[in-house]
C-alpha cells in the first residue's frame, strides 16, 4: 500500500514538473513569409517616330523670254536640271523645277507668298564681246522666302576644261556638246547656292 502512494507521488511530482517547465519554456513566433513580389510588366517599347523631311523648299525657274539672246529652249532645261539636280544631291530640301517662263517680278512674288520656299531664277547671258554660244554666262539669284529680298546671288561658266564625265564630242558646233556643259554650270550653281545658304548636308538615304 506504501509503494503504491510512493509511486503515485512520485508521477504526481513528475507531472507537475514537466508542466512547470513547459509554461516557463518560451514561445517562438514563426517569422512570417516573404511577400511574394509581383511581376512589373515591361514597358511597352515606343516606335522611334519617322525623321521629319525637311521644310525647305527650292523652286527652280529661267527667264526664257530673252529675245535678245535668243537661246534654245532646250539650253534652259539642261541648265534648271543641273542646278536641280545639285540642289537634291547636296541637301535635305525639297525641289520643284518649272519649264515655265519665270521673271524677275515673279519670282520675288513667289518667294514672298511663301514661308518655306527659296526662289531659284536662272538667266543665260551672251556678252557682247562673246565669240559664240561657249561663252554663255549663267546667273543665278536666290530670293529668300516670307521677304522675297535677295539670299544668295553669282555666275557660273562654261568651261569645256572642268572635271564631269561628257560623252558628246566636242565642237562649239555640236548643240547637245554645249548642253552637257550648261548642265555642268547649272551644277555648279547649285552647289553655290548651298554654300552661299549653308545648307550643304547630304540627303540621308532611306
Amino acid at each position: 500500500m506504501k509503494s503504491r502512494l510512493v509511486t503515485t507521488a512520485v508521477v504526481l511530482a513528475l507531472c507537475v514538473l514537466t508542466v512547470q517547465a513547459q509554461s516557463g519554456r518560451k514561445r517562438v513566433t514563426p517569422e512570417p513569409a516573404a511577400p511574394v513580389p509581383t511581376p512589373t510588366p515591361e514597358p511597352t517599347p515606343t516606335p522611334k517616330k519617322a525623321e521629319k523631311e525637311s521644310d525647305l523648299l527650292f523652286f527652280i525657274g529661267a527667264d526664257r523670254n530673252d529675245f535678245s539672246a535668243n537661246f534654245p529652249f532646250t539650253y534652259y532645261d539642261a541648265v534648271i536640271g543641273g542646278c536641280a539636280e545639285r540642289l537634291r544631291s547636296g541637301s535635305s530640301a525639297e525641289v520643284d523645277a518649272s519649264n515655265q517662263s519665270l521673271s524677275r517680278g515673279e519670282a520675288i512674288k513667289k518667294a514672298k507668298e511663301s514661308k518655306d520656299t527659296y526662289v531659284v531664277l536662272l538667266t543665260l547671258r551672251l556678252d557682247s564681246m562673246a565669240r559664240s554660244n561657249d561663252d554663255i554666262t549663267v546667273e543665278f539669284m536666290v530670293f529668300a522666302p516670307t521677304t522675297g529680298k535677295v539670299a544668295a546671288s553669282g555666275n557660273s561658266y562654261l568651261n569645256s576644261n572642268r572635271a564631269g564625265p561628257i560623252s558628246i564630242p566636242r565642237g562649239s558646233s555640236s548643240v547637245l556638246y554645249r548642253e552637257q556643259l550648261l548642265k555642268l554650270a547649272g551644277e555648279d550653281a547649285g552647289k553655290r547656292i548651298l554654300k552661299s545658304l549653308h545648307l550643304e548636308t547630304p540627303k540621308i538615304p532611306n
